[in-house]
Order: structure tokens, then C-alpha cells, then sequence
């Protein structure tokens, strides 16, 4: 006798227009409706041209989904048969064989319904009927809104409608993505039919000692169980060998001829020689996989079972009192991590047509990038298990915050019950990942608080009161989500926001000294200089970011019109979402470089800009890592790594996993040894407003950076023991490429996990004596270990702009099939190859200096010398 049976049903569906009864055929489930309307040609693809405008109407209907499948015989359903939609996207009215089972308004819910009564007999033949109706979210979102004028909802970005729905905030447009508000199964939809099901997995466990290579580790384990079973049979796995088993009777019972659930509670186990699990570069990834069986009464027959990875970690939010404020950063089985990362967005407008291997490569990406943290944005979804499964492979921490973004939400009876679901399904189903190091409540909704003066009392601890005013989702944030957490996810981190200092750090107002911080006062509110950035840090920044176009294979892809390929033509207009992006854009690139139009150098220099924006902001703010006991600054997380279409955005890889020069910025800057070079900026775009009436004050001189040179140099390491090395400075001249004066070295001691500074406002001296150089040069320093070079920077005088790039003498000499070196007889800014979808470089946008070694880059998918290159000064050519 079969005793749980899973049928997928993933194939046969049909789809219409709910004005059209023609049925059309869908590809396969998970669907989502426009890529169904794309395949058939109904609509042109939406990610080219100006098409997102001719696929508008789409969100506006009704849309129809069915299929048809056999009744189980009696053989394959001795027990109970439910259906199971892992997500309905979002209005959903489910029939099967004409009757209602299920009405659905929530995108993050996961729906199991009992069908016994009301599947046709196996015998008769007839296959089931079963039929999804979905309706317009806006429609619904609007409905709504009018329906409750006692709220106030405010929303950022979007129209108003995403308010009250439950659905993925970004399908409403964003500032980086399309409006596309598509529907459908977007998750599976499966049969299921069993005597006994274990529902529910939670490991509690403490780590009671942590040593070097193993630790001790307290487990119980906690089960939901439906149906009959004598016992549960639960053994833990560590590479296919059993460590640890728990055993436990059942308490069964029945109801209504249906088996109802009992609760399985071990006692505390103790494993005394534990792995733990790590984040990347600090040690291992140990995973255990945890399997779990209910047996029959006759001992050997096996009902159910269910199996799950688990990792062992000690994971803290450091928040202390110190110097600076109050601390905010993270320690992982009692070593304290720089969370250097991404924010991340959905990988797609269209999820369902995202597969594991996708994830897996995109994760694989953040950490051959040298990051070690990833913040999934509250206004995407909760990602699916493969995300997770590959941060948890690969050491990569996750930030995760629920699915509320940049909006003043409801709170009435009906909309907290969705929440609590929803909340409590997504807690339990990422428990007992360890990469899932923190819960965030929100991102940025209590910047409203601020612009709208909306209620808000922080001494105020009466979750009740918050009800009654006009932010009553301070309910959800600080009382309902937090709860939950505690609930089904015992001992885990929550964060009321992102960002969030007690109350009262927001994107508006920002408190350097406590919580997280969005930076946006580069590119947004005041658009500082983004040479600015290393003072403008916090306990920890989870965004900022500088906008950069993609490489032009990806240009090219969504313009197809020759004639629109140009810097501001209407195409590209359309797909930058961000307002007012053309005089943002503009202004930094003309206060930063000689400005070219034709769509080649507009978009290399976009690139080179962002790669600079991101150097300034990893290294210092890397720097304020210090030392044990004085973290300034506890993580650093660029908005954003990618893209949910081809775009123009501030994400550092676009939409086909092409990188941008600013992630490999990034990963030079977070190298487990990574040494670092500013000299002091001079702000010539600074003109004091009164300038023409004041004999006292004139406009900033530019020749200044010239004879007012001081810089610092440092040493960042995440290694966790002593390093001893060497940092070589040079100082050469951009106009000849010669030395303007004697290297220095300085013999090092790199303390670990720590930043050491080498040279603190070292005031310049020419030829190593008195007196300033009159001519502009390059700060080139390396650190050398044992003879090897580990890593290097540049600085350079600001801004590029003023210096002359002709006659380099670049030279890109091909090695053999995938590597070349590169060479230039004078400094170079900014060297970018022109990647490609399918093609990997080992490094793109760096400097080159004479007199360093050849740099050598592997190209892996293509030829060596089939890919476009350019610098700053010259327009690109193959090499």
C-alpha cells in the first residue's frame, strides 16, 4: 500500500482572457500570465524597446487557469488527499469540478486543501475539472482604498492600489523596475495523498563551547505530525553518517474520521564534537542533514518522511555602547564579521521562470565577489528554498526582511491574519537555514513617519495605542513580526527596519551613531561628491549606491532600433526609472570627466564613475571595521547587486549576470588582505554662495590638489591570525609615467580582523624632500607577502577631468586561448573590458601603473582577444 504519494501538476493547464473564451495553451506550472501571453505572441516581450507600454492592458482583466487530472485510485489514497498551491498569485478563486475550495488574496501564502469530497470517483473514469480565476490586484488594491478612507495610504514609488494587497510590492514599477502586475501560479501546484505527513521541523539547539574544528551542541528537536503513526524515528547526518538519533511515541487521535495532529517534543541531546558552520572565509560551510520518519505499528513500515539541512552557528547583533555611539554588527560563533554585500531584488519580473541553477549561479556570483552578506529587499518575495540551500553551501550570511516596502500598511482584522499566516509559513520554511542570520521588519517605511509626520512616539510602549493612530503598522513591525520571530524562531535576530536606530535613524534624517543607515545623500537628497562617502558612514550602511549603464551587448539587447543607441535617446530614457537620473547622472559624470556622447564612452564612463563611487565607500568604510572593541562601522551594503530587467540602475550586475566594473571594485576592496590608498579630496565643484560680494572668499581653487597633498594608507584583513607584510608606495607621473619622487616601504604587522593603518595624513614631499610637486601624479601602493603581491590601489588627483590620457602605451598581449596581460608605459585609468553574457573575466576596471608587473586576466567562455576594451581618454578598441 502506497502511503504518501506526490503528484505534480505542472503540466496540461490551459489559460484565457476572462473576455475571450478561447483557450490557449500554457507552457507549464509555475506560470505567470505575461509569459504565457509572450509565448503565444499576444504581447511582445515587455523587457525590449517601449513594449512594457504595449502589455499595460494586462493587468486590467480577469485571467482564467485550469487543468484536469485522475481521481487516485484507492491504492495510491489509503487516507487523505489534498490539493497544495505554494502560491496563488495573488486574487485567486479555485474551483474543482465546479465547487469552491479555496478563495486566496495573499501571493506568500501556501494553501493545502482536503479535496476527498469533492473528487469524482476513480472507478467512474471521469478525470477532475480544476480551475484557477485570477483578478486584477489593482483593481482589487483600488476597491480597497475606496472602501477605507479611515487610512491614510501612503505609498513611495507606486500608485496607491499595492497598499492593501498582498502581493510583490516591485510588480507596481520601482525605481529600477518596469510595471508588470502579472498573475498566476507562480509557485507549484501538486497532489498529494498520504496517511500520515509530518507538517512542521524545528531544531532548537545551543552552542555551549566553541573551539577550532569542533564545538559542543545541545539539540532538541520539536515535530507536527498528522495522522497515525506508533513513533517517530529521527536520526542526524553528518556526510551519510548518523551522529545523533532522537526516538518518540506518538499521541494520535481521530476526529471525524479524519486523522488529526499530534506534537513530537525530543529531550535535550548533546554533540560534543560539532561542526560549525561558517560564514565564507571564516571556516567551513558543516551542513547536517536532519531525517525524520513516522512508523507504522507494525515497526518497519515507513508513512511519512521528511528531511532537512541544517547548520550549527552562534550568531550575535553586537549593539554596545562605545565612543561612537551604539555598535551594530554581527559575531559568528564568537568571531566578529564584516558584513560586506549586496541588497538584493527579485532576479526577475517574471519569477517562475527562474530555476535552481539560476539561483545557485547568482549566489555563487556574491561570493566569488568577496561578499559575505546578502539583504533580500522587503519589496520582492520570500526567495525560494534553492537561494537559501545555495547561501547555506557557500557561506553567504542573509539578511532577510519581511515583504513590507515604502508604504503606510493597513492593519485592520482581515489584513493581520493574512500577515501572521504568511509571516509564521515563510519563519518556519527558513528557521533552520544558518545563513538566515536576521529578520528586518520593513524597508524604509518609517522614512513616512518623518515626511508626513505621521504619530509616533517611541517611549510609547502600548502596542494597542499604535493601533489607533494614523502609522498603525508600527503594530506590525514592533509587535506582531518580533512574536512571531520569538514563536518559531527561538533566539533569532529581528530589526524592527531597514534603516532603524531606536527609533529614530531614517533615510531622511540619518544618525551615524546608531542602527543602520541608508545612505542616499550621494546620488539622492543632497548629491554630495560621491569622494565624500568615507565620511558619511555609519554603524552600518545597508544601502547606498551610484547608477552605471550595463556593458552594450546588454544595451543592445533591449534596444533594438540602431537609430536609438544613443545617451538620452527615448528608449533609454524609458527603461531608467529613476527620477530626475538624467541631471543626477550627468552632474556627477561632468564634475568627474571629460564628457563624450556617442553611447561606447557614455557608458564606459558611467561604469568607471560607479566602480570609483564603490571604491571610496568599501575601502573607508572597510577601514572603520577597526579593531575589537571599536567597530565604527559593522557592514557595507551596495543598492543593489542586480537587476529584475535589462536596465540603466544602480545594481553592479546586470540583468544576464553580466558584471559592471563596480563589482569587481567591490571584491578588490573586500579581499581577505586588501590594501588601500585616498589622499585628501579637494571639493572644486564647492562655490560659496556669496562668492561675488565677499573679497574673502573666492571659488575653490583648482590646482590645489597639487600643493595640499596628504593621504592615508591601511590595511584591511578579515584573516583571523597576525599577517606580516609589506606595503611598497610609488608616486608617478600621469603626464610621463616617471617617478616624481623615491617609492616608500614600510615593514607591516597586520593585526587580524582588523584594519591597520600604515601611513596616517602623510603630507607629500617631491623627491622625498621639501617642496610640492608641480606636476600630477598617481599613489600607487601594494602589499607584498613573502615575495608575492597580495593586492593594490591607486589614487588619483580629483577630478580626472583635469588630467590628459593621451599616448598610454597600452599594450593587451595575449598569453594563450583565456588569459592576457596588459602593460601601459603611462598611468591608466579605468581599463574596462567589455563583458558579455556567458563570458567570465577574473578582473575589469582596474588602473594600470608602469614599472608594476604585467596584469594578468583569464577569460573563461570566449577568446582572449575577442573582447572590446577601453580606458579613460581613449574611446575602446579590440585588442
Amino acid at each position: 500500500m502506497a502511503t504518501h504519494t506526490v503528484q505534480s501538476l505542472s503540466t496540461g493547464w490551459e489559460f484565457r482572457r476572462s473576455t475571450n473564451s478561447t483557450w490557449l495553451s500554457a507552457a507549464q506550472v509555475p506560470s505567470e500570465v505575461h509569459t504565457e501571453l509572450v509565448r503565444h505572441g499576444v504581447i511582445p516581450d515587455p523587457f525590449v524597446d517601449l513594449n512594457e507600454l504595449k502589455a499595460t492592458w494586462v493587468s486590467e482583466e480577469t485571467w482564467h487557469y485550469r487543468t484536469t487530472f485522475a481521481t487516485p485510485t484507492a491504492e495510491g489514497c489509503a487516507g487523505v488527499t489534498d490539493l497544495v498551491f505554494e502560491g496563488l498569485d495573488t486574487f485567486a478563486s479555485v474551483k474543482l469540478n465546479g465547487q469552491t475550495i479555496l478563495q486566496s488574496d495573499n501571493m506568500f501564502v501556501e494553501h493545502r486543501v482536503n479535496v476527498d469530497k469533492f473528487l469524482n470517483s476513480a472507478a467512474s473514469g471521469t478525470e477532475n475539472m480544476l480551475e484557477i480565476v485570477f483578478e486584477s490586484a489593482r483593481r482589487r488594491g483600488l476597491e480597497f482604498t475606496e472602501a477605507h478612507p479611515e487610512h491614510d495610504f501612503i505609498v513611495h514609488q507606486t500608485e496607491v492600489s499595492r497598499g492593501p494587497v498582498r502581493k510583490s510590492q516591485y510588480h507596481w514599477g520601482w525605481d529600477w523596475g518596469p510595471i508588470l502586475l502579472t498573475c498566476g501560479p507562480w509557485k507549484p501546484v501538486r497532489l498529494e495523498t498520504y496517511v500520515s505527513r509530518i507538517e512542521d521541523i524545528r531544531v532548537d539547539y545551543n552552542i555551549t563551547a566553541v573551539e577550532e574544528g569542533k564545538s559542543a551542541v545541545e539539540i532538541s528537536l520539536h515535530a507536527q505530525v498528522l495522522g497515525p503513526a506508533a513513533r517517530l524515528q529521527i536520526d542526524l547526518f553528518l556526510n551519510e553518517q548518523i551522529v545523533c538519533s532522537f526516538e518518540g511515541e506518538s499521541g494520535m487521535s481521530e476526529n471525524g474520521g479524519i486523522v488529526s495532529g499530534w506534537t513530537y517534543e525530543s529531550g535535550i541531546s548533546s554533540l560534543e564534537d560539532a561542526q560549525l558552520w561558517w560564514p565564507r572565509g571564516y571556516g567551513p560551510q558543516s551542513l547536517y542533514n536532519i531525517q525524520l520518519r513516522a512508523i507504522a505499528d507494525d515497526g518497519s513500515t515507513v508513512l511519512a518522511e521528511e528531511s532537512q539541512t541544517i547548520g550549527f552557528r552562534k550568531v550575535e547583533l553586537v549593539q554596545e555602547k562605545d565612543i561612537s555611539g551604539q555598535s551594530f554588527y554581527f559575531r559568528v560563533n564568537d568571531v566578529d564579521v564584516f558584513s560586506g554585500g549586496s541588497c538584493w531584488i527579485p532576479a526577475d519580473s517574471f519569477v517562475s521562470r527562474l530555476d535552481s541553477q539560476r539561483y545557485r549561479d547568482w549566489i555563487e556570483l556574491i561570493s566569488e565577489g568577496n561578499q559575505t552578506m546578502v539583504r533580500i529587499w522587503g519589496g520582492g518575495i520570500y526567495e525560494p528554498g534553492a537561494f537559501y540551500a545555495a547561501c547555506d553551501d557557500l557561506g553567504i550570511l542573509v539578511w532577510q526582511d519581511f515583504m513590507f516596502a515604502c508604504a503606510s500598511y493597513p492593519t485592520h482584522p482581515e489584513y493581520l491574519s493574512s500577515v501572521t499566516t504568511e509571516a509564521r509559513q515563510n519563519i518556519r520554511r527558513l528557521r533552520n537555514h544558518p545563513s538566515v542570520v536576521i529578520w528586518c521588519g520593513n524597508n524604509e517605511d518609517y522614512q513616512l513617519v518623518e515626511r508626513y509626520d505621521l504619530d509616533y512616539i517611541f517611549e510609547d510602549k502600548d502596542p494597542q495605542s499604535w493601533l489607533k493612530t494614523n502609522f498603525p503598522a508600527r503594530y506590525i513591525y514592533e509587535h506582531l513580526l518580533p512574536g512571531l520571530v520569538r514563536e518559531e524562531s527561538r533566539g533569532s535576530i529581528y530589526h524592527p527596519s531597514s534603516p532603524w536606530g531606536n527609533g529614530k535613524s531614517t533615510t531622511l534624517k540619518v544618525d551615524p551613531t546608531v542602527g543602520d543607515i541608508h545612505q542616499w545623500n550621494v546620488w539622492h537628497g543632497d548629491m554630495k561628491p560621491y569622494q565624500k562617502l568615507p565620511e558619511m558612514g555609519g554603524r552600518f550602511v545597508s544601502e547606498f549606491g551610484m547608477e552605471a549603464y550595463p556593458h552594450l551587448e546588454t544595451m543592445h539587447k533591449f534596444i533594438t532600433e540602431p537609430a536609438e543607441r544613443y545617451p538620452g535617446s527615448a528608449t533609454i530614457d524609458f527603461h531608467n526609472k529613476a527620477v530626475g537620473y538624467e541631471r543626477r547622472l550627468l552632474t556627477y559624470l561632468g564634475e568627474n570627466f571629460r564628457l563624450k556622447q556617442d553611447l561606447p564612452s557614455f557608458t564606459h564612463l558611467t561604469q568607471v564613475m560607479q566602480a570609483d563611487a564603490m571604491s571610496w565607500a568599501y575601502k573607508s568604510w572597510r577601514r572603520h571595521w577597526g579593531s575589537a572593541g571599536a567597530r565604527r562601522c559593522g557592514g557595507v551594503l551596495v543598492w543593489q547587486l542586480n537587476d529584475c530587467w535589462p536596465t540603466i540602475s544602480w545594481s553592479i550586475v546586470d540583468y544576464f549576470m553580466v558584471k559592471k566594473p563596480a563589482y569587481y571594485a567591490i571584491k578588490r576592496a573586500m579581499a581577505p588582505l586588501a590594501v588601500a590608498v585616498t589622499r585628501k579630496f579637494h571639493d572644486c565643484t564647492t562655490r560659496p554662495a556669496d562668492s561675488l560680494w565677499r573679497r574673502d572668499t573666492g571659488h575653490v581653487d583648482p590646482t590645489k590638489a597639487l600643493s595640499d597633498i596628504s593621504f592615508d594608507v591601511w590595511v584591511s584583513s578579515s584573516r583571523l591570525e597576525v599577517v606580516q607584510g609589506l606595503v611598497v608606495l610609488r608616486f608617478v607621473s600621469i603626464k610621463t609615467g616617471q617617478e616624481v619622487r623615491e617609492k616608500l616601504e614600510r615593514e607591516v604587522e597586520i593585526y587580524p580582523n582588523s584594519c591597520t593603518d600604515v601611513l596616517a595624513d602623510f603630507k607629500y614631499e617631491a623627491g622625498g624632500g621639501a617642496g610640492a610637486s608641480k606636476e600630477h601624479f598617481v599613489i600607487h601602493a601594494s602589499l607584498w607577502l613573502d615575495g608575492a603581491l597580495v593586492g593594490s590601489d591607486a589614487s588619483w588627483p580629483d577630478p580626472i577631468k583635469y588630467l590628459d590620457f593621451a599616448d598610454r602605451g597600452v599594450q593587451v598581449k595575449r598569453v594563450d586561448q583565456s588569459t592576457v596581460e596588459i602593460t601601459a608605459e603611462k598611468p591608466v585609468k579605468g581599463f574596462v573590458f567589455s563583458e558579455r553574457q556567458g563570458v567570465k573575466v577574473s578582473d575589469n576596471g582596474f588602473d594600470l601603473v608602469p614599472g608594476e608587473k604585467p596584469k594578468v586576466v583569464r577569460i573563461e567562455g570566449g577568446v582572449a582577444d575577442q573582447l572590446s576594451w577601453g580606458f579613460v581618454g581613449y574611446d575602446g578598441k579590440s585588442s
